[in-house]
């Protein structure tokens, strides 16, 4: 019987690719943008196919309040007229995204500029 290697947590996924550059439609070690991102997490963490970019993803499952939001929930935020962005919470008002100025990065809500663009939170599973 072969052993089963043990499913990553998003702490192993960040930590595997902390710092690595955003760059828009980027999904590899060279650059990742916040969609492939969180697909790629969601696949690793989840073994569940996400849709590829941020308008799809922000369709799925259904919205919950900010302050029931469980580890895993996808957290979605307006960065511009038209521009939106995506992440994973991770408990404690923290959230893991492909940030555009920092790479793969963990990040607060509490933060004022990702408050200002807060828009929705969406439960998956």
């Amino acid at each position: 019987m072969a052993i089963k290697p043990p499913t990553p947590t998003f702490l192993d996924v960040y930590q595997s690719w902390k710092g690595t550059p955003y760059r828009l439609g980027g999904s590899s070690r060279r650059g990742i943008d916040c969609s492939a991102f969180v697909q790629l997490t969601y696949s690793e963490v989840y073994r569940q196919m996400l849709p590829r970019t941020t308008a799809e993803q922000s369709q799925l499952g259904k919205a919950i309040p900010r302050n029931m939001a469980k580890k895993g929930d996808l957290v979605f935020f307006r960065t511009g007229r038209r521009m939106r962005h995506v992440g994973i919470y991770m408990g404690n008002n923290e959230f893991l995204h492909a940030s555009t100025s920092q790479g793969v990065v963990v990040s607060s809500l509490d933060t004022p500029y990702w408050q200002k663009a807060f828009w929705q939170i969406r439960r998956i599973q």
